[in-house]
This record gives structure tokens, sequence and C-alpha cells, in this order.
């Protein structure tokens, strides 16, 4: 949050992260998403308001978690490769003294390159993937496991800024034109998407 020059303070909300039966992977964000933001409520300081976010690595309608052990990691890089799979951002504002409440997602795609068996048994040896859903780190300078990105990077690195941006309008909160440049010149990053986002379109 230091690229929006915001004062924030963080804590970590006690909420339930189990995937009700069926329930789609963008509607389990934005319902996690929303649940951390209602549980921070208390406690929060006077006139501040709650952002929250939740983010998962979607395979079709599987939803990738950290692997449990070196195995499954590169069993989901191996199922991973080649392919375009998405990550989700659920974002979540709320205004404890008023009640405003508004919600978003960011869906990303996330195309993967051809990496070599070689390549996979080194970065799981790195122990890297085991604290990675989807068990790899896009920003890992060795592996560097994606091939060329048309979307929001910062989504796929754990927060989607100019989705943060769009939401906070809503609440009249500071504008900061300049935050998607910041973003992009941080992140090293020539974003194609982020002047759609803050038109409203649904991209990412």
């Amino acid at each position: 949050m230091a690229l929006g020059n915001w004062s924030v303070s963080s804590c970590v909300p006690e909420v339930d992260e189990s995937r009700s039966a069926g329930e789609a992977p963008a509607d389990y964000v934005l319902r996690l998403a929303e649940a951390k933001a209602r549980a921070a409520m208390d406690g929060s300081p006077r006139g501040a308001l709650i952002v929250a976010a939740d983010t998962a690595v979607v395979d079709g309608e599987n939803v990738l978690g950290k692997p449990a052990n070196a195995a499954e990691a590169a069993h989901m890089l191996r199922v991973l490769r080649r392919r375009t799979h998405q990550v989700l951002t659920g974002l979540a504002v709320l205004n404890p003294g008023s009640g405003q409440f508004a919600t978003d997602v960011c869906v990303t795609d996330v195309p993967m390159r051809d990496y070599s068996e070689v390549e996979i048994g080194a970065y799981v040896a790195s122990g890297d993937p085991l604290d990675k859903a989807g068990g790899y780190g896009i920003q890992h300078a060795d592996f560097h496991p994606v091939r060329e990105m048309a979307g929001c990077y910062a989504s796929v690195m754990g927060l989607p800024l100019c989705h943060l941006l769009r939401l906070l309008t809503r609440f009249q909160a500071a504008s900061q034109p300049d935050l998607p440049d910041r973003c992009q010149a941080h992140l090293k990053y020539a974003c194609p998407v982020s002047g759609a986002i803050l038109r409203g379109e649904r991209v990412g």
C-alpha cells in the first residue's frame, strides 16, 4: 500500500476460508474479501476505511492453494505448464461509520511458458513454491514461469491497485491519478489494461 501513499494499519482477521460446494471462484474470493472486511470492523480506527482482499489461483473451476509438499508443487507446475490459467482477486471496501460497502474483482489471465522438468526440479528445490498458491511466484527471477503478460501484473503479485483505486473513488477517497504510473515503474511492467480498468471496463 506504500505506492498509494496511504496511511495504513494491517490486521489478519479470523475467517473461515473453506470454499462452499459448487461456489464459483469469483464468488469465493468476493465472499472472503467481504468476510475479512466485516471481521476487521471491531477496533478499526475512527474515520478509516477498511480494505480487504482475497486472491485465488484458478485452473478452470479448480482453486489451487499452496502445495502441501514438493511433490504437489511439481504436480501443480506440470498441470499449469504451457497453459493459461487465471488469478482472481476479490476486493472489498467498507466504511464502518456510514456502512457504505463496495466490492470488485480482478480476473487476470496468466499464460505459463514451456519450462522444462529440470527447471521444475530446481525451482521446487529452492523451496519458493511451498508458500505460493498454485506453486509459483510470478516474480521469481530465476524460474520466471510466465511468458508474456497482457493483464494486471499487480493482481498476480497480490493487490490490483487500479481496481482498488476504482473502488475508492466511490468513497470520495483522495484521487491519485499518478498511481498507475508508480505501480508500473515499481513492477517494471508496461501495463496494457490500467486505463481500461480506470474507465470501468471489466478487464484484468
